[in-house]
Formats: C-alpha cells, structure tokens, sequence
C-alpha cells in the first residue's frame, strides 16, 4: 500500500516558540517545536504536560449526579443493602469492576458486596436479563454498572419494578433519552458540565470512587493505589491520553511498573515484561490482549477474579489459564482472519467498496472486533465483521481517521435491533432479514460522506530532522512526552536525501527486513535503523541514491549501552515529498 506524506514546514510563530522554549528549559530544539505543535507554548502548560499531577484531577462533583450517586451509595452501605458492581467484558469493563469492588472492599463489609461480568455469547454487551435475574436471586438492591448501561432503557426500567436500583457509570455516547437510574456519571451526557469527556470506563468508575472517598473522609493514597488499572483501561479503550488521562495513565504506569497489584503482576510475569519498563505499548499489545482472552475464550469474570487476586500463588495459576486462552485466541483470529480476506478478495464489490460488510454465521463472536482491526489495517477502509449470536446477528466495527464509524452506523439505526461505540469502534446487532439492507444503507452512506482521499493511509509527520540532531538527549527528550497514545501519538520525523553507508543489508528469516546504516550531509555520524518488511527498497538502497525516511526514534539496549536506533515506518525515492 502507498503511503500519503503529510508533512507541513513548522510556522514562523512555532519557530520563535521552539527557540523560546529551547532556551529557557534546556530541551533540545525538535522537542520544544512538537511541544509548540501540539498546543504547549506557555510555562504552565509546560510544565504540567512534562510533570503530570493527582493535583491537576478536576473535582468527580462537576459530574451530573454525582453527588446522587454518592448518596444512593452511602445510603446503601449504611443500611448494608447488598450491592452488585457490574462491568462489560472487556478490558475496560473487567477493570473497573476490579477497581470498584476493591475499593469497597477496603471499605465496607465484604459480604454485602457481589461483582457480575456477562457472558459475551449468552448474554451479549451491557446489562442483561440474566444479570438483572442473578441480582434478584442475591436480594441485591442496587447495580452500580461500569462502561455499560447508557442505553439499557428497558433492562433499567425492569430492575426498578423489581426494587432494584441502578447508577451508571458509562463514557459511551448517550441516546436521546436516558435510562431511569438513580444517577447516570457519562461526561458525554448534553447536560454535562465536566472539564473531560475522553475518560475510559474504568476512568468513570475511579471518579465516582474518588467522589466518595471525599464524601467519607477517605485517604486518596488508598484510591491512588489502584491507578494500575485505569492506565491497563486507558490503554486498551484506545482512549485519547490526555488532560486527566494523561495523569491518570502516567501515575498508573509507575505503579505497573514499581507496585502493581497482584494479579497485573501474575499477567506481567507470564507475558515476558518482568525487569521491564512496561509502556503503554506494551499494554496494548501483551497485558491488555491476555485480560480480553478471558471474556473472548471463556468468561470474563475470570479476568475479574484474577484481577482481585489476593496472593501471588493464585495469581500465577490464574494468569497461567488466561495466557492459555490468549493462544487459543491467536489461533482462532488468525484462522478467521484467513477466511475473511477470502471473501473479501473473491468479491469485487467488497475489495472496491468503500466499507467492508463481511458475515459468517460461524465466527466466533469473541474474535470478530479483532479481525475488523486487521482488515481495516490492510485494506485502509472501515470495516465490519459480522456473526451469528443468539439468533440474532451480531458485529464488530472499526474505521479509519476521518471517518466517523458510529454516526455511518446511527444512520441506519431503524433496521437495528442494538448499536453502540465510539468514533473508530462500535458494535451492532441486527436481524438477519435486514442484513442485505444494512449493508446496502451503509454503503450509501459511505459514498455520501467518505472522500477518495481517505482511503490513502495518511503518515502525519511531525518534524523533519538532520541527522546531527539526533542523539541520546533527543531520545531522552522524547521519553518525557510519553505516555504515548491518541491525541498524544510518538513522533514521527522525517529525513531527506540520506544514503547508504555501505554496510545495510537483509535480515530475517526469509530477508524481508533491511538492516540499515544511514548517513547524510549535515554530519558524519552513521545512524542505524531497521526496516521492517521494506526488503523491496533493498537494490535501490544499495545504489547508493539519496532517498528520504519517517520514523521513529527508538533505544537500542543492546549490550546495556543505550544508543539511537531509527524505526522506519515508510521509505520514500521521489524527488519530493507531498506536502498537505
């Protein structure tokens, strides 16, 4: 796939900020100018960016009903009603149920408390009949749902006939009416007054905790302790770190990293980061997928009990039995994957399409998300997987930037059974007599409101760089913008007309991958960098012809000697680069 550049030269005003900056703080210059561009020119925000603080965290009451909320919980707690903490399956849900459930522990009566994760084949997403069932059968008499609940109108209404009440904590986008709860904690509500809507569902849930803790006179530092799970949340929601977000996943990671609770641990250990710096990145990609596995393969209060794991023995086995569903998992994604990628390449409406509509009565409902990521990486276009679940059909979907995949769904909302989601995430069911119609509703839709141009994967270069300034205080530099993640991403930098030094070559088991040695005119420093899957440029490297380069910085430990190593995302032998 062919790579659109978008580079744009830094402004005259961002060029006297980095100067400014640079000077004043002793950050190298490329770092001042990314800070310049994403927004950070005064002091403060500097220095908040740089040093992010619990003491930045806005006040939990601006949420509308908070303060109902902590009532109807204190009012619960006092009367020792039992209480059910209910959260989806996922990583964000199972999270937040670990989170809320422990904090209560530690402060009130065990007993009394009970958490519920429903079964994503049974059950499907949000709050389900049998959850509201098992909650009677306990005598519970009040759900606090965790990134769940915003639409569950009926389901909400059935458990207040039955003396049940609920509060809902949600980030999910809110219908245009809402569900009769005792008190309804989503930012995105049009109501809300609340500095930061991007938190993560588990997010939610540390607020309202964090709100009654104040309510009761409570120590933060007990609160605080629990943070390793809102960064494993913020991380996997794919959530924009940022504002709190930023502080929450920067506190979060410390503990990961330095005290994290024992079952985080159990999974740190069985996934290879133990005596690791463990990033955002790696949450991502190895602590979030084992979470999700439980809820994907089997159930995800599996996930929850090995969360709220209270030894490391039991930890270990329980990190063990989700480690082996994550290999099933990979197993089940690669094969439906393959069967995907066939029918897409064996139907020409589908591969020239602007939206991809794949179904398969016999997926397993527990890779489908999955999946639609791996096709909207391939082929660049939103996608939507689709199985069959409960008698009804019931899909995965994911988009590309610039193209809103829950209002594309919303649109066609009159031949769905259920929708929900996000901006590039969402999830639909439907019944099967109006497939042929959704897919046909969506495709209008696309064609109506999606650009050619969106269908080119577009790279955002952030700053172009000689080779003379890159060096180990430009990496430490960087390292202090992280966490990286949405609307905080790692830089990308370019650099042109760099050659071969001579000694780059193929690695790789079948030498797809280019092992390089990069020189160019601004110094004589040989810069190493590795390409992956690029073995195509090979010959023209070798040429010895200038060419041009994105990447990313990265450090090579190799040998415990920290040095530069550059991660090329795309390489480029035009004469020019398109600029945006």
């Amino acid at each position: 796939m062919t790579n659109k550049w978008n580079y744009q030269s830094p402004t005259d005003e961002q060029i006297l900020k980095r100067e400014e900056l640079s000077e004043k703080f002793h950050i190298t210059p490329a770092v001042c100018l990314l800070m310049a561009q994403r927004g950070i020119t005064t002091e403060d925000e500097l220095q908040q960016f740089l040093n992010p603080s619990l003491i930045n965290l806005h006040d939990p009451f601006l949420y509308p009903d908070m303060e109902k909320a902590v009532d109807r919980l204190n009012t619960a707690l006092g009367n020792k009603e039992k209480i059910l903490i209910y959260g989806d399956y996922d990583v964000d849900g199972t999270t937040a149920v670990a989170l809320v459930y422990k904090f209560l522990e530690q402060n009130s009566w065990k007993s009394n408390l009970y958490y519920y994760i429903p079964d994503r084949y049974d059950e499907g997403y949000g709050i389900s009949d049998r959850g509201i069932e098992y909650a009677k059968e306990n005598e519970v008499t009040l759900i606090i749902a965790l990134d769940c609940g915003i639409k569950a109108i009926d389901k909400i209404a059935y458990a207040k006939s039955a003396g049940i009440d609920f509060i809902v904590c949600d980030h999910h986008m809110p219908g245009e009416v809402l569900p009769d709860a005792v008190a309804i904690l989503d930012a995105k509500r049009s109501d809300s007054v609340y500095p930061y809507e991007h938190l993560s569902g588990c997010g939610v849930g540390f607020k309202f905790m964090q709100a009654f803790a104040i309510s009761n006179g409570l120590e933060f530092s007990r609160l605080k302790n629990l943070l390793d799970f809102v960064a494993v949340s913020i991380a996997s929601d794919i959530v924009p770190i940022t504002g709190e977000n930023r502080v929450m996943a920067s506190y979060g990671l410390r503990q990961l990293n330095h005290n994290p609770s024992k079952g985080l641990k159990g999974i740190i250990d069985i996934c290879g980061l133990k005596g690791k710096d463990i990033s955002i990145s790696d949450i991502v990609f190895k602590i979030g997928p084992r979470i999700n596995a439980s809820g994907r393969m089997m159930n995800g209060k599996e996930a929850v009990d090995l969360l709220l794991a209270r030894d490391f023995v039991s930890a270990k086995e329980k990190s063990e039995n989700i480690d082996q569903y994550n290999d099933d998992r990979r197993e089940l994604d690669k094969k439906t994957t393959d069967e995907a990628n066939i029918l897409i390449e064996e139907n020409p409406s589908l591969l020239n399409g602007k939206i991809i509509v794949v179904y398969n009565s016999e997926w397993h409902k527990g890779v489908i998300g999955i999946v639609a990521s791996r096709l909207t990486e391939k082929y660049y276009k939103p996608a939507i997987v689709l199985t069959e679940s409960n008698g009804f059909i019931s899909g995965s979907a994911r988009s590309i930037t610039g193209f809103d995949i829950y209002k594309a769904i919303e649109a066609c909302k009159d031949v769905l059974v259920n929708f929900g989601g996000h901006t590039f995430a969402a999830g639909v069911t439907l019944v099967e007599e109006n497939l042929e119609l959704f897919k046909s509703s969506l495709e209008e839709y696309a064609d109506k409101y999606m650009m050619e141009d969106q269908m080119t994967q577009t790279l955002d270069i952030d700053v172009a760089l000689k080779f003379s300034e890159i060096n180990i205080a430009l990496l430490n530099d960087i390292k202090k913008l992280s966490p990286f993640g949405p609307d905080n991403s790692k830089p990308i930098f370019c650099s042109f007309d760099v050659r071969d030094s001579g000694t780059s070559k193929l690695v790789g088991k079948e030498l797809e991958h280019i092992k390089l040695e990069l020189i160019d005119d601004s110094s004589e420093t040989v810069i190493p960098a590795i390409a992956f899957g690029k073995h195509q440029y090979n010959d023209y490297i070798k040429s010895g012809k200038p060419f041009d380069i994105c990447y990313t910085v990265e450090e090579n430990s190799y040998n415990n000697t920290p040095s530069v190593q550059l991660m090329i995302k795309d390489i480029r032998i035009k004469e020019s680069m398109e600029e945006n």
